[in-house]
């Protein structure tokens, strides 16, 4: 008997399917339409994805990054938390179920989970494409206003991807507040700028405040050591570039890189790294440079150089987003 094809093999499958029959043009036009809307500064009270074919060709167009940035955030979560594993999972403004499918992909197995937006046809297509994970099959898809009049049920687990963004502040306050009561973990994610690195700090600060604790990518709760307006922390997921991809954006690169903001906080006990990198190390002649926020908390460039022997082929290997041990 076959083993079940990864979650992020049987993903790109399913994308591919739907872009037959959506003339390549029509996809295209959609994608940059939606593109811009997404990207505007002012919040919205209507549904971006209005029909099937917006919602197909952004799903074809953005799900595999958005599940590429959240599948990285939660995996840096669990390796806080070895030993839990979530029993039930909600996703705030889910759309077509990117966030549950990476759910799925850092803890197999099958669990109670519930997708919540606002926009049906994002919700119908969502229930399509799971159908080709068998541990997706039971997945709750719910059409739900994300905004003040939120209300959830409890669960162990409840993630915000790429949503931030689009909501008012007073919206923005009122679904951290509802994703904090609701949880025992919560996981935000957010475009990787500075806009989006602001908004993940206002969550952070509400979490803190509603007695979490950060487990990533922060080594610490305390107040991030960033001075406003001078940086913003962000990271970076590889995505494999499909063939709408290419046509939007032009270039042969088999892949690009999605810039990505994150939190992670639970009210149980974490285990937070010694340093994370917060920037790509430079690697020099002799020497790699890594940038680290540190638990006191600070940030601080480290040199390693030859002479720390098996620290320095440890920094030859590290990547942006690493955890690295204590000095």
């Amino acid at each position: 008997m076959n083993a079940p094809a990864p979650p992020a093999e049987n993903l790109r499958a399913a994308l591919a399917g739907l872009l037959d029959g959506l003339p390549p043009r029509q996809a295209s036009q959609a994608v940059e339409r939606l593109i811009a809307s997404y990207r505007g500064a002012t919040p919205t009270d209507a549904p971006i994805l209005r029909d099937r074919a917006d919602v197909v060709a952004y799903a074809a167009y953005r799900m595999p990054a958005t599940f590429e940035a959240v599948r990285a955030a939660l995996e840096a979560f669990a390796d806080t938390v070895p030993a839990w594993v979530p029993g039930g999972h909600t996703d705030l403004g889910g759309g077509t179920g990117a966030a549950a499918w990476a759910v799925n992909a850092v803890w197999g197995g099958e669990r109670p989970v519930t997708v919540l937006d606002w926009a049906e046809p994002a919700l119908a297509l969502g229930r399509e494409i799971a159908a080709a994970n068998p541990e997706l099959r039971n997945v709750r898809w719910r059409r739900s206003r994300i905004g003040a009049a939120l209300s959830l049920d409890s669960t162990d687990l409840v993630t915000v991807s790429y949503v931030l963004n689009e909501l008012t502040a007073a919206d923005r306050t009122a679904l951290v507040d509802a994703a904090a009561a609701a949880a025992q973990a919560v996981v935000i994610v957010e475009p990787g700028t500075p806009d989006g690195y602001a908004r993940l700090i206002e969550a952070r600060d509400r979490l803190i405040r509603a007695g979490f604790r950060i487990a990533a990518p922060c080594p610490h709760s305390a107040a991030c050591p960033i001075a406003p307006g001078t940086d913003w922390c962000h990271f970076s997921a590889r995505v494999s570039r499909s063939s709408l991809h290419r046509q939007i954006k032009g270039g042969s690169l088999a892949y690009e890189d999605e810039k990505f903001a994150y939190v992670a906080a639970a009210r149980f006990p974490v285990e937070p790294v010694a340093n994370r990198v917060v920037r790509r190390p430079q690697i020099r002649k002799g020497q790699v440079l890594l940038d680290l926020c540190e638990s006191e908390p600070s940030l601080r460039r480290a040199t390693v150089t030859k002479r720390h022997g098996d620290l320095y082929k440890a920094a030859r290997d590290a990547d942006w987003g690493d955890a690295w041990p204590s000095s």
